[in-house]
C-alpha cells in the first residue's frame, strides 16, 4: 500500500506539472485586440496573420467588427487597443476619448474606393449621377421614392431595393455624408447589414437591387455585382471605381482614406509597438492584397515616424470631409496641427 500511494503520488505531481506548464505557455501569449470598420478588416487580418506567423504565434491578434462607430465607442472606453475605422474620429468620440483620458495615434492606412453596385441585370442604372443617388437616399425619399422610373424617366417602372451599410459603420456615415449632404441623414427603409458580404449576396441576387459596400468586396464579386460609374457634375462624365480614377483623384467624391487608430498607453506594451511598426513596413504590399488602394511609400514612413514620436490626435479634428485626394490626405498629414487634449 505505501508503494502505491506513493507511486500515485508521483503520477499526481507530475500530471500537475504539465498542467501548470501548459497553462504557463498559455498565459505567455500576448493579446493585441482589434476591432471596428468592416471595411478596414481585411488589411488588419492580413497583417495580423502575417504578424503571428512572424511571431510564431506568441502573440494574439484579435480582429472583430462592430463597424467604425462601434469600434470607436470601445475604443474610447479603452477595452480595445486599436480601432479600425473607415473615416476620421468625430467630435463626440474625441470627448469620449477625453473623458476616459484616451489618448491616441491617427494612422490613415490606405484608400478605398465606396463602390455603389447593382445587379448584372440591371442594363439601365449602370451610370449614375449624384443628384439621381441623393434622390434615391436622402430622408424626404422614404416612403416616396419607390421605384425606378420616379428617379429617371427613360428607368423601368421596377421597385427599388435597397442595400447599405448599418448605422454603426463608417461606410453609413461617409457614404450619406458625401451623397445627401450630411452624415447619418438617409432614408431608413433600406436593408442594412454591418456584414459587407450579406450586402453583396443581396444585390447579386435581386435585379432591381441597389447597395454601397467597400471597393474589395467588390473587386472579390465582380463577376456577381456591377458598379455604377459616377459622374458628379464636375465635367469629367462619369468615372467607374479603379485604381487609376482612385490615384488620379477623379473617382470622387466616393474615394477616401481609411485608418486605424491606436491607443497611446498600448504602444507601451511591445507587442502592440511591434504590432503597428509590423503593419506600417509591411502597408504596401498587404494593402494592395487585400483589394485596397495604398499609400505613396514615403506617406508610411511619415506614419512611422509619427507613431514613433507618438504624436497624437487628429487631424482632422472631428469633422468629416468629403472628397480628398491620396496627394491631399499626405498634405493634411505633413502640414497641419495635431488636435490634441
Amino acid at each position: 500500500m505505501p508503494q502505491k500511494y506513493t507511486f500515485d503520488r508521483l503520477n499526481i505531481m507530475f500530471l500537475l506539472g504539465i498542467c501548470m506548464s501548459t497553462l504557463g505557455i498559455a498565459n505567455a501569449q500576448s493579446t493585441i485586440n482589434t476591432d471596428g470598420s468592416s471595411t478596414v478588416y481585411p488589411i488588419t487580418k492580413a497583417v495580423a496573420d502575417k504578424f503571428q506567423i512572424a511571431k510564431k504565434n506568441a502573440v494574439n491578434v484579435t480582429v472583430n467588427i462592430s463597424g467604425s462607430g462601434g469600434g470607436f465607442k470601445k475604443f474610447c472606453r479603452g477595452e480595445i487597443d486599436i480601432v479600425n475605422a473607415s473615416r476620421p474620429i468625430l467630435k463626440n468620440e474625441m470627448k469620449d476619448c477625453e473623458s476616459s483620458r484616451i489618448q491616441y495615434v491617427e494612422i490613415p492606412i490606405a484608400f478605398d474606393a465606396l463602390t455603389v453596385a447593382v445587379n448584372p441585370g440591371n442594363n439601365w442604372g449602370t451610370t449614375m449621377t449624384i443628384a439621381e443617388l441623393k434622390k434615391i437616399w436622402e430622408p424626404a425619399a422614404q416612403g416616396t421614392i419607390t421605384r425606378w422610373k420616379q428617379v429617371n424617366p427613360t428607368w423601368p417602372d421596377e421597385p427599388i431595393k435597397l442595400y447599405g451599410a448599418d448605422s454603426d459603420s463608417g461606410t453609413y456615415d461617409y457614404f450619406s455624408k458625401a451623397i445627401v449632404g450630411k452624415a447619418k441623414s438617409s432614408r431608413s427603409d433600406f436593408t442594412e447589414s454591418e456584414d459587407d458580404n450579406v450586402l453583396v449576396n443581396s444585390v447579386a441576387s435581386d435585379k432591381n437591387a441597389l447597395g454601397f459596400f467597400g471597393f474589395a468586396y467588390y473587386i472579390e464579386n465582380e463577376n456577381k455585382v456591377t458598379a455604377v460609374a459616377i459622374n458628379n457634375g464636375k465635367g469629367q462624365g462619369a468615372i467607374a471605381p479603379s485604381v487609376e480614377t482612385v490615384e488620379n483623384g477623379k473617382y470622387q467624391p466616393l474615394s477616401r482614406p481609411i485608418f486605424i487608430y491606436v491607443n497611446a498607453k498600448a504602444i507601451e506594451k511591445p507587442e502592440v509597438k511591434e504590432f503597428v511598426e509590423f503593419y506600417l513596413k509591411n502597408a504596401l504590399l498587404l494593402v494592395k492584397e487585400a483589394s485596397f488602394f495604398p499609400l505613396p511609400p514615403r506617406a508610411y514612413t511619415t506614419m512611422l515616424e509619427h507613431f514613433n514620436k507618438k504624436r497624437t490626435g487628429s487631424v482632422f479634428i472631428g469633422i468629416p470631409v468629403v472628397g480628398l485626394t491620396i496627394d491631399e490626405l499626405i498634405r493634411r498629414e505633413d502640414r497641419l496641427p495635431y488636435e490634441n487634449f
